[in-house]
């Protein structure tokens, strides 16, 4: 994963200082967001950083930057407002086009949630917003100028300390916010938008989240970080933050389904009960396609994968775990049994023959290993026994089942999908 350094220009013309998290080599580069951190915060921050690098990890390349004053980035904090970070993410986006591609994400954490809701009805390659532990409005932060609002009435300017640090304001950051105390211009926004927040956030009430869905128009989605802190100082916050926003991106970010799109578009036309198989990076990361779908494979981080989606074996067990499935809820239907649910749980393993038991194939060799598949059915309902034990005995038919222990002849031929082989016979 590379770390470009990238510093541009404000407005102002004071000089930003960026970092763009990029994908790993193995990693295609499915699309590019712009991160706004917290208030007073910097782009070096725990949340920010990890949840850039995580997503980086996982295709979609981040540009973080400290707003003016603040970090690296020239500029006095003091002449700087809510609007004015408004207009840093404006440049900062102009940058990242000029330097790659325009963003098509933006993230805001705290008060640079509140920012992105604002800067991307200006930004028409902004497809899709996130928020994180955000104010409805950046009037929220309001109540930070209490101890010195006098000050600042009678003077023009005070000092505020926020943390350990501090900061000289001056009156017009607080004639500035009066201007955003109405979340009505979220309804504008008309962008996908996803709203993370903890319940138990103690800068930034739940309310606040509660305010941004319902002033926001749909498309709209809410994800609970419950147990999490308003910093999420736990790493295993920040990679959940970024695990699911990749997976609710996909879905609203046309440039992540480019490339799937793109190899759908330029795959022969597949038949019922064809596959086809595209190369999605030069790694582990693969597209899978049907006549009709289109999924990937992947292998874990561990095996030195991305892990953007299910190995080749969790694949194979959830199309028998599925036609088990599938076999069992036929019958019971049929039959007009009581079941209300059933869960199919498999794992794959290798064994020693020598400790192979009862059920493994007789005409196994006891020397070197075997392959073996456990599985476990879990049936709900007002079941007897003697139905229970029928519902069992029902899932050996099933057709994959049956496949696996036919010991399929596999055949390998170099050639297109469009290539038949004679009489249409493999």
């Amino acid at each position: 994963m590379a770390r470009i350094k990238l510093s541009f220009e404000n407005t102002e013309g004071h000089t930003l200082a960026g970092l763009l998290e990029t994908p790993p080599e193995h990693v295609q580069t499915l699309s590019y967001a712009l991160f706004a951190h917290c208030f007073t915060c910097g782009k070096d921050i725990a949340a920010a950083s990890r949840i850039s690098r995580a997503l980086a990890a996982r295709g979609i390349a981040v540009l973080r930057f400290d707003f003016t004053g603040l970090g690296n980035s020239d500029g006095d904090f003091a002449n700087t407002n809510f609007t004015s970070n408004v207009q840093d993410l404006i440049a900062a986006a102009r940058a990242l086009e000029q330097h790659a591609q325009a963003p098509a994400l933006l993230i805001g954490h705290s008060l640079g949630g509140a920012a992105v809701l604002v800067a991307a009805q200006q930004l028409a390659c902004v497809q899709a917003v996130v928020t994180i532990a955000a104010p409805a409005t950046p009037g929220h932060v309001q109540h930070l100028f209490s101890g010195a609002r006098d000050e600042l009435e009678r003077t023009g300017e005070a000092e505020l300390k926020l943390g350990q640090r501090q900061f000289r304001v001056r009156r017009q950051f607080l004639d500035d916010l009066r201007q955003y105390g109405d979340p009505e211009h979220i309804r504008r926004l008309k962008r996908a938008l996803l709203i993370f927040h903890s319940p138990t956030d103690e800068i930034v009430s739940i309310e606040e989240a509660a305010m941004i869905y319902q002033a926001a128009l749909h498309p709209k989605s809410f994800i609970s970080l419950a147990g999490a802190d308003h910093l999420l100082s736990r790493k295993e916050d920040s990679e959940y933050v970024a695990e699911t926003l990749v997976a609710w991106a996909g879905r609203y970010l046309s440039t992540l389904g480019t490339e799937t799109d793109a190899a759908a578009d330029s795959a022969p036309a597949l038949e019922q009960g064809e596959v086809l198989i595209t190369e999605r990076d030069r790694h582990f990361l693969r597209g899978l396609h049907t006549r009709n779908h289109q999924l990937l494979a992947d292998e874990p981080k561990a095996a030195g994968g991305s892990d953007l989606g299910p190995s080749p074996y969790d694949l194979l067990l959830m199309a028998l775990g599925a036609c088990t499935s599938m076999t069992i809820r036929m019958y019971a239907e049929h039959k007009r049994l009581a079941l209300d649910d059933i869960e199919v749980r498999l794992r794959h393993e290798r064994v020693h023959a020598a400790d192979c038991d009862a059920d493994c194939d007789e005409t196994a060799t006891k020397t070197g290993k075997i392959e073996r598949i456990r599985r476990h059915i879990e049936l709900k309902g007002d079941l007897s026994d003697a139905q229970r034990a029928r519902l069992l005995a029902i899932a050996d038919r099933c057709p994959v089942h049956r496949t696996l222990q036919a010991h399929p002849h596999i055949i390998t031929a170099a050639g297109s999908l469009a290539d038949k082989p004679p009489g249409g016979e493999a």
